[in-house]
């Protein structure tokens, strides 16, 4: 199944080197969850604070429900500024 996989700010440069506007469509299983791809891409813990499915916010306790095909998986890193 496919999803869309969207990193923001410092984690973009995690995707793949063909991916557009921070975003990567990717081929996944279908028992995959978004802690999965997190390790997967091997991003830094510290650095995953929003992570949003569908334009919903995931609680840290919900990453670990499998994704749906069509999904769009949206990580940000922790914002600071005044």
């Amino acid at each position: 199944m496919n999803i869309t996989f969207k990193l923001f700010a410092s984690l973009a440069t995690y995707l793949p080197d063909h991916a557009k506007d921070n975003a990567v469509e990717i081929e996944i299983d279908s028992e995959t969850t978004p802690n999965q791809l997190i390790e997967r891409y091997h991003l830094p813990e510290r650095e995953v604070h929003l992570v949003l499915k569908n334009g919903v916010f995931l609680q840290p306790s919900d990453r670990d429900v499998p994704l749906k095909h069509l999904d769009v998986l949206a990580i940000w890193p922790p914002v600071a500024g005044g």
